[in-house]
């Protein structure tokens, strides 16, 4: 009885941690959002700033081109050549990351909280956001060195499938191309095209700015300042095109002499902020998204040994994000692979979970959920989320309560009305 007491708990101290977040938010004067948790357990400061300038920015026959401009960033900027850039970085313990997807490009920096090594990095850090360089001879080496993992990654059947299943999926839409372009588009850019890029989408007025740790608010609110002071200015109003008639390819195979087949199925399906999410999300866990939990698992490997994992996920973004479901199997299983995940996926649109699976899904994400938020770094990445999809400043404190909320008919009406499983594109590559 004490164990199950202390159990008890323990999972109420993990749930009850991060509903005492406390977050700031205003806006700075020239129209960055700003969130901002305090946090002075550590002396280290995490900073995240959002821009509307994912891949699907890249304009046509220039394709790479956001992925291209965020790489060479960081590569020299404020006339830094990248080797002292990195090195200045290194030597107070800061370190400086980011990415570019479909809808966003971010920067972020960690540094030590005290004033000199705060003060140095954040110098350094804007260096890098608003004064980059593009030195044309780094430019010129990225751009070979880019291309030639592109054609390196092309003869890999995961790459393949997955450049092969979103081409099938979007079609001319902009979600559609990869990331990191094709050897035709770079090809044929230059400097001037990364520095247009930089001044079209680097903006202030549509950067969002997350800062957790060790700072007061007046601290965090002058640092947000300098960071949107510095940013190119304009009142433009980026947007992505909703996806609005859905390419269905059927099923297309592509010869390929790995030794599996390596299948995706899917559809667009999901925008971020919908009020079908946490039905889907919860629901998924128990297709797909719940490892050797899943129906998917349980039906295609547990049952029948024809895989070693199967998954399915939803990746909501900006405008319809895609339902993924992917395996891979012996090619000359890969029909009967792909006739039990179908027939396992209809059924649950027809007749959705049990409810104890459904009990069993909302304790994991819930007993879970706290792990996403156990430490600044992922604060800021969940903050960094909430603040560019202009989600509400409580969607963590609301996260279980949601979660709790869903229904088994919310997720079976969530699910029909969002997945046609006749409609799902099928990706095989290395079919027979």
């Amino acid at each position: 009885m004490k164990i199950i007491q202390l159990i008890f708990l323990f999972v109420c101290f993990q749930q009850n941690s991060f509903a005492a977040l406390k977050i700031n938010t205003w806006e700075t004067k020239e129209g960055a959002k700003v969130l901002f948790v305090e946090n002075h357990d550590l002396p280290i400061l995490d900073i995240n700033v959002n821009f509307f300038a994912g891949s699907a920015q890249d304009p046509n026959g220039k394709e790479g081109l956001a992925h291209l401009t965020h790489h060479l960033m960081n590569l020299g900027a404020g006339g830094i050549n990248e080797e002292k850039l990195a090195n200045q970085f290194s030597d107070i313990g800061a370190a400086i990351g980011g990415d570019v997807d479909l809808d966003r490009a971010y920067f972020k920096l960690r540094t030590l909280s005290s004033s000199v090594q705060k003060d140095k990095a954040l110098s350094l850090f804007k260096y890098v956001i608003h004064a980059p360089d593009f030195p044309v001879p780094v430019l010129n080496r990225e751009r070979d060195r880019i291309i030639a993992s592109i054609k390196q990654s092309m003869t890999q059947p995961e790459t393949i499938a997955n450049l092969a299943f979103m081409k099938s999926l979007y079609g001319d839409h902009p979600y559609a191309h990869d990331e990191a372009g094709d050897i035709n588009s770079l090809q044929k850019m230059n400097q001037a095209d990364l520095k247009q890029f930089y001044k079209n989408y680097y903006l202030s007025s549509e950067a969002s700015i997350v800062i957790v740790g060790d700072v007061n608010a007046d601290e965090a609110k002058k640092i947000s300042e300098s960071i949107s002071q510095g940013l190119p200015q304009g009142n433009t109003k980026h947007n992505i095109a909703s996806v609005i008639n859905q390419n269905y390819a059927g099923v297309k195979k592509i010869q390929h002499p790995a030794k599996q087949a390596h299948i995706l199925m899917g559809m667009p399906v999901l925008k971020r902020g919908e009020k079908d999410y946490f039905p889907l999300y919860v629901g998924n866990y128990i297709l797909g998204g719940g490892g050797f939990v899943s129906r998917l698992t349980e039906e295609v490997r547990e049952k029948k040994g024809l895989v070693y994992s199967v998954y399915s996920y939803f990746m909501p973004l900006y405008v319809e994000g895609p339902l993924e479901i992917g395996l891979q199997t012996k090619k000359e299983q890969a029909d009967e692979a792909l006739s039990i995940i179908n027939s396992t996926i209809k059924k649950f649109i027809d007749e959705g979970p049990t409810e104890k699976e459904l009990t069993a899904a909302k304790q994991n994400l819930v007993g879970g959920f706290p792990l996403r938020l156990d430490s600044n770094a992922k604060i800021v990445d969940y903050l960094s989320m909430i603040a560019f999809y202009k989600l509400p400043i409580s969607y963590i404190d609301n996260y279980i309560s949601e979660i709790n909320k869903v229904t088994i008919d919310q997720i079976k009406m969530a699910f029909k009305s969002k997945i046609d499983p006749n409609k799902l594109t099928t990706i095989i590559v290395g079919a027979e």
